[in-house]
């Protein structure tokens, strides 16, 4: 049985590195619309993103003031534990030790405990896994992305063209309010609820990866085409690219339902994944953890300091 301890840790740990450092995949989508942007507008805007970057790595200190909510996707082993008890308290340290901005707050008295504790959050999408090994994700979602979600229950004979015009009214309603250039998640099928959290999982898709599914692909990679070019642009100012990517996860769905959603991820796509063995040694998928821990050291070091 894998140790608390080593659990909660790596809790932290996703966490610190998720709102410090992008993925690879991420970061060299943001190089690659640098380097393609021509504009002055456009051009300052993503080289000040890299700067933000590079600062972020060596100071040690969150990409975004706003670290987010925390949704976390757990793929789970055997002989596990109490999970969401160990998540909930590597979220409460990281809120200190990293520091994370307490976002979390009771939706209709809007009291903050301070900790980005409450009811169903940090929230936890559960997967079967194989073997004892436990893999878990996390997905910071900031508000200014996340505000921008949609869903619509389109009928059965809007069809491609239905899902098509759906997405780009939600892009122009979105304009430049979820900092561009952003990831689209696309959710397609199942259920209302379904729908929608088959688009959030969309994003932690490796940015510009196809659908394996060859008519998904197909309606990504048109989707992606007509929307990038559509001039909104970095920070929205005009320009080249709009998006980073467009992802698309189905689910079946009934005879007379076609569920359609749309989940955003800004420019700071961040996320983090890390696998923990029953031996305790834990591998982190998304970053190099080395580079992460003088990251660590090297805030902790500032931090005694003041």
């Amino acid at each position: 049985m894998i140790p608390d301890k080593v659990i909660e840790d790596t809790v932290v740990e996703i966490l610190r590195l998720a709102v410090t450092k992008l993925p690879a995949d991420v970061e060299a989508a943001l190089r690659r619309i640098y380097e393609e942007e021509k504009e002055p507008a456009s051009k300052m805007q993503m080289q000040a993103i890299l700067e933000n970057l590079k600062l972020a790595e060596e100071t040690g200190t969150p990409l975004c003031q706003d670290t987010g909510i925390h949704v976390f996707f757990v793929r789970l082993g055997a002989g596990c534990g109490d999970i969401e008890g160990l998540i909930r308290k590597g979220v409460e340290r990281a809120t200190k030790e990293v520091p994370l901005r307490p976002n979390a707050v009771h939706p209709v008295t809007r009291r903050n405990p301070g900790q980005n504790l409450g009811v169903h959050m940090p929230y936890i999408y559960y997967e079967p896994g194989s073997g004892g090994c436990l893999e878990i994700t996390v997905m910071p979602k900031g508000a200014g992305s996340e505000n921008m979600s949609q869903l619509a229950m389109l009928t059965p004979s809007a069809g491609v063209k239905g899902i098509k015009e759906f997405a780009l009214n939600t892009l122009l309603r979105a304009g430049s309010n979820p900092c561009p250039p952003i990831l689209i998640g696309m959710g397609i099928g199942g259920s209302a609820d379904i729908c929608m959290g088959l688009a959030k999982k969309a994003l932690l898709r490796p940015v510009g990866s196809s659908n394996p599914d060859p008519d998904l692909a197909r309606l990504e990679r048109e989707l992606f085409e007509a929307l990038n070019g559509i001039g909104i642009g970095p920070m929205g100012l005009g320009g080249k690219n709009t998006l980073l990517g467009f992802h698309i996860e189905h689910a079946f769905c009934h005879t007379a339902s076609h569920p359609v959603a749309v989940n955003i991820q800004c420019w700071a796509a961040r996320k983090a994944t890390a696998r923990i063995f029953p031996d305790g040694r834990v591998e982190y998928l998304t970053h190099d953890v080395k580079a992460g821990r003088q990251q660590g050291s090297r805030a902790a070091g500032k931090k005694g300091g003041r």
